[in-house]
This record gives C-alpha cells, sequence and structure tokens, in this order.
C-alpha cells in the first residue's frame, strides 16, 4: 500500500479537485493525509473552515489532516496586506513553506504528493503557490512521484454555457475558463470515482461557511444536497491530473500508475 499527500491550498479545495480520488484511495487500502496552506481565513475572524474541513477529510477517509497556518491570500485584484500576526501564503517564502511541507512528506514516507499546476487552476494566487511550494517540497524531500490536480478546460467551458442556459452559478467567468487549468489533449491521468461521488459531494456540503458566501453558491449547495446518488456520479465522478513528468499522450486510470 502506499501513501499519498494531497496538498492544497484552502478547505474546501480538497474535496472540489481530488475528494473522490482521495475516498477511492482510502477505500483501497492506501494512506491519505491533507495538507492546506491556509486555514481559509482572509482576516482574523472566527472561521469554521477548519472544523469544516476535518469533517471532510473525515467523510473522505483521510488519515492526517495538517495546516501550514498561513493566511488566505485572497482572489481578485487587490492583493489584501497580511493580517495581524499572519502572513499571506502567496507572500510566504517558497524555501520555507516547502521546508515545513517536506517535514511532513518526509514524515509520512510519501509515495505521491498531489500539487496544482503552474496557473493554479484558473490563477488564484494561492492555488499558483501552491504548485511553487509543492515542487519544492517534493525536491527537499525526495518524494518520489508528483501529480497536478487539473480539469479538461474543454469541458469547463460547456458546463459554463450549461449553467448559464439554466441560469445556474457558473463555476468560472467566460473570460477565466479560457486559459483556466488544462487543454483536455495534456492530461495525463483520468480517475474514475463514480462510486464515490457521494462521499464527495457530501465533502462538498461540509464546507457550508464557503459555499453558502452568497445567494448563488447557496442556491448550489441546495442542488448538491438534492443530487441522487446517480446524478451525483455523473456530475462528480471524473478527476484529472497530469503528471509534469510524462509525456501527453496515454490516459492512466489510476493515480499509483
Amino acid at each position: 500500500m502506499a501513501t499519498v499527500v494531497a496538498f492544497h491550498a484552502h478547505p474546501d479545495d480538497e474535496a472540489i479537485l481530488t475528494g473522490g480520488t482521495l475516498a477511492r484511495a482510502a477505500a483501497e487500502g492506501h494512506r491519505v493525509v491533507v495538507v492546506v496552506a491556509t486555514d481559509g481565513r482572509v482576516n482574523n475572524d472566527d472561521s469554521d473552515r477548519l472544523r469544516e474541513l476535518h469533517t471532510s477529510a473525515r467523510i473522505l477517509g483521510a488519515h492526517r489532516v495538517e495546516c501550514l497556518g498561513y493566511a488566505d491570500s485572497g482572489f481578485g485584484a487587490y492583493f489584501y496586506p497580511d493580517p495581524p500576526g499572519r502572513v499571506r501564503f502567496a507572500r510566504a517564502d517558497i524555501d520555507e513553506a516547502a521546508h515545513r511541507l517536506a517535514a511532513i512528506l518526509r514524515e509520512e514516507a510519501a509515495d505521491l504528493l498531489l500539487s496544482y499546476q503552474p496557473n493554479g487552476g484558473y490563477g488564484h494566487r494561492d492555488h499558483v503557490r501552491v504548485h511553487h511550494v509543492g515542487r519544492r517540497a517534493a525536491q527537499i524531500a525526495a518524494t518520489p512521484r508528483v501529480l497536478e490536480a487539473t480539469m479538461p478546460r474543454e469541458l469547463l467551458a460547456r458546463v459554463a454555457d450549461v449553467a448559464r442556459l439554466l441560469r445556474l452559478p457558473a463555476p468560472y467567468e467566460r473570460e477565466v475558463v479560457r486559459t483556466a487549468y488544462a487543454p483536455g489533449s495534456s492530461i495525463t491521468h483520468r480517475i474514475n470515482v463514480f462510486r464515490f461521488a457521494r462521499q464527495k459531494r457530501d465533502a462538498l456540503v461540509a464546507h457550508r461557511s464557503q459555499i453558502g458566501a452568497s445567494a448563488s453558491a447557496a442556491r448550489l449547495l441546495a442542488i448538491l444536497r438534492r443530487l441522487p446518488p446517480q446524478v451525483a456520479g455523473l456530475m462528480l465522478g471524473r478527476e484529472w491530473f497530469v503528471d509534469p513528468d510524462l509525456p501527453p499522450g496515454r490516459v492512466h486510470r489510476n493515480i499509483f500508475e
């Protein structure tokens, strides 16, 4: 059996990008560790996000959860100053943060690190930082393999179009989708997580404070809660990764291939 460490920017990213894959790995007997760079707080407010993260991780079958303790850097043109006593992750020293992650990788004797692509998926500054910190940490800890969580850009464009037709909240704005994540032709791993879609859905719903932060997100939360298992499987039944050390072409069906 192997140990996989999933490194994410914020609480809820673990469910959105890798929830099904982590649930599948745990069900197959592998050790699953979730590490988040930030506690999800833009300010020093009293947030439930770490409690929600632990609930989500428990639903997915993770064996360990860690938070590096940085502050959320926020998304958008304005980059907020650091809150009192904390550093925003996008301002964190890459080598310092990488050594903190590498300590966990070494302690766990990790076989595989799940991280992000250079564009951070959709350009969030914390997600971009995850890529740099994750890559450096894997070098320091001599972790054998790194997979970068992603989504097919073409699929996102279709989902955004359908969402607008149905007057549902689109996952990303149209201009973001044009350069988001990865072209389908570059994806090296497509993972079938149909049997774990219910766990992924329930892990997403566990992040109530984040998903319910706006009227459109609250509507999406209500839709997720009502999804029948077969529909949840169709919507949430695939996850994707890019192995930066593999040429595109052959698509693998297991993260441990």
